[in-house]
């Protein structure tokens, strides 16, 4: 593939012709619409340093909210109910406690400056979205992300409290399947979101079931927590449940 240098204000290419490194192009800018032309293309930035590179990786890891697995000590930090979880209360705290969380293998952040800024525009209009753990009133940990569709893009978490990420997520999977979203893309395999029984798809596969998840309206705007999606309450849902302790 040869790649696509893009000047500010241009569209991305589309995913689909991306290599085997995922690189779907060079450039561009970080303004709103670009960035949401680029998700819906199944591409997000990532890079440290100028330029921008805008990656769709193959293999997808991808979670289906109906697929989320419950591993035993998941549900005993569930049951604890120590955290109090919400929406989009403390994007910006979220956004920031992730670009300064330490990393194994990895040197730094991709979430600098201009990053932060971005999808602090991004929430600005109600695309991207906090979920957040709270402990006695500090905040414990959390992640961000955008949502296009019925599709949410998992961007980053971070945590300082004991499993707070955790408990943040499942919130966030309850409530998106609450709403019938159809996938949240996790982007690249870890440990953490194959435990929670992400998989790894084909960039086709990910990039077909994307463009049916678009059709669904966008749920713009300030999300709140409903409680009534906290569905890990009742084994009747069809949730896996796992007995594994390592999980």
């Amino acid at each position: 593939m040869n790649v696509v240098f893009l000047e500010p204000g241009m569209p991305l290419p589309e995913s689909r012709e991306a290599g085997p490194s995922g690189l779907v192009a060079v450039g561009g800018d970080l303004r709103p619409e670009t960035l949401v032309d680029a998700y819906s293309k199944g591409a997000f930035p990532w890079y440290e340093e100028e330029p921008i590179l805008w990656f769709s990786p193959d293999p997808r890891m991808v979670l289906r909210p109906d697929d989320l697995i419950l591993g035993r000590s998941v549900r005993r930090a569930l049951a604890r109910d120590r955290y109090c979880v919400r929406f989009d209360t403390a994007f910006d705290e979220v956004i920031r406690a992730c670009a300064t969380t330490r990393r194994p293998g990895q040197r730094g952040t991709w979430i600098n400056p201009a990053m932060i800024e971005a999808y602090g525009r991004l929430h600005e209009i109600g695309v991207a979205h906090s979920v957040e753990a709270w402990c006695d009133g500090r905040l414990a940990g959390g992640l961000y992300g955008v949502s296009i569709g019925g599709a949410f893009f998992g961007e980053s978490m971070f945590a300082t409290g004991a499993d707070a990420s955790k408990v943040a997520f499942v919130h966030l999977v309850g409530q998106l399947r609450a709403w019938g979203f159809r996938l949240i893309d996790c982007q690249i395999h870890t440990d953490l979101m194959g435990r929670f029984g992400a998989l790894e798809w084909r960039r086709s596969r990910f990039l077909r079931s994307l463009k049916a998840a678009l059709k669904k309206p966008t749920r713009r705007g300030r999300w709140t927590l409903d409680p009534a999606s906290r569905f890990w309450t009742n084994r009747s849902e069809g949730i896996n449940l796992s007995n594994d302790d390592g999980r």
